[in-house]
This record gives structure tokens, C-alpha cells and sequence, in this order.
């Protein structure tokens, strides 16, 4: 069964500042690359090989991949995919609430449902199809059998949201910064069934 690995980014400046990342940017913190490694060594330790690598085009998912890149490298594995930065894969728009204090957004963060549409935001509808259209399409590529998709929060929540009633595992667990969401792939019925929700615990 083909497999798709989704990865949240590390912890960035925003996140401890509880301001609105959405499209805008905010670099790791050093905390953030110890996750991503942790998540990079966990991956290298499971002998996952990876078919495509694949990220948001934003700085702060883009950093955690080439971490995670960095750590295959040091496990010895050399013949990593190139790495493919893809718009479909980007957070959600927050609209004028960007680069703002997170209690300033009128509804809950993650899952604003379409609150956020009038003020120019993207609603969770237009989210999920996107995202859910972009795991499509990287799984549907010629010879890919194992995929890995670096996401961010809301994005990677819609995308699970969609896939609920398939899940073999509890989903009532928090998406923390560098979790590994782990999928099957039904090609036949195009279908993502979460196998595992792994946190890194820093």
C-alpha cells in the first residue's frame, strides 16, 4: 500500500509570539530544528525511503525539510529525492489578521470554519479540497510508493478532517510542531486512511 508521511514545521518565532503566521513568514527557532531533526532521525530510524519530498513553498516548512533532508544525509542515505516546493501545500490565508496577535482573529485558529471569508481569508471548504487535491496529486505521480508532504497546522488539520472516518487510530491527538502524520494511500478508491500520529515530545 503506498504511504504518505505528513509533517508539520518546527516551531517558528510567531508560534512563541501567539501571532498569526497563515501566508507570511517567521523563521525556526532553535527549538523548532531540534524537532525537525528529532522528526528527520525518527523517519531515517523507521528505513522509510521516500519517493517524493515535498514541501510548502513558505520559509518555515521549507527550513524543516532540508533538516530532515540533513538527517538522511548523516544516516547515510544518499539517494534522497529532490526537493518540491508546492503552493498547494501552503497555510491557509488569515486574511488582515496576518503578522497580528492570535486573540485578535475572530474564531478559533485551526479551524475557523468560514469565518474568516469575509474579511479576504480562506475558508476551511476552500482548505480542505486544496489540500486534499495536492496529497492527490504527489501520490498519483508515476512510482511513487511513499511520500513525505511538510505542511503547517491548519493545513495538515483539514487535511486529517477530510480522512477521520477512514482512520485505525485515535484522532483526538494534538498536531504539536515536527508531528509525522502517517497515511496508506487506496489508489483504487483515492482514498488516505491515517495509520499514526507520532509528536516529538520537544
Amino acid at each position: 500500500m503506498p504511504m504518505l508521511y505528513v509533517l508539520r514545521h518546527g516551531q517558528t518565532e510567531f508560534n512563541l509570539q501567539h501571532r498569526v503566521q497563515g501566508r507570511c513568514d517567521s523563521p525556526l527557532t532553535p527549538l523548532g530544528v531540534e524537532q525537525a531533526r528529532a522528526a528527520g532521525c525518527w523517519l531515517a530510524g523507521q528505513g522509510v525511503h521516500f519517493d517524493r519530498m515535498c514541501t510548502s513553498p513558505l520559509g518555515r516548512a521549507a527550513a524543516t525539510l532540508e533538516v530532515v533532508r540533513e538527517e538522511y544525509r548523516a544516516a547515510g542515505k544518499k539517494d534522497l529525492p529532490p526537493a518540491e516546493a508546492l503552493d498547494g501545500l501552503m497555510e491557509r490565508s488569515y486574511g488582515p489578521f496576518e503578522g497580528g496577535p492570535v486573540e485578535d482573529v475572530p474564531a478559533e485558529l485551526w479551524d475557523p470554519g468560514e469565518k474568516l471569508v469575509p474579511y479576504g481569508g480562506e475558508g476551511s471548504v476552500e482548505l480542505r479540497e486544496r489540500v486534499v487535491a495536492t496529497m492527490t496529486d504527489i501520490m498519483e505521480a508515476p512510482g511513487v510508493e511513499c511520500a513525505l508532504a511538510v505542511c503547517h497546522g491548519s493545513a495538515t488539520l483539514q487535511f486529517k478532517l477530510a480522512w477521520e472516518r477512514l482512520a485505525r487510530c485515535p484522532q483526538d491527538v494534538h498536531l504539536g510542531n515536527c508531528c509525522v502524520l502517517v497515511f496508506d494511500y487506496d489508489p483504487a478508491a483515492r482514498t488516505f486512511a491515517c495509520e499514526k500520529i507520532v509528536n516529538q515530545g520537544i
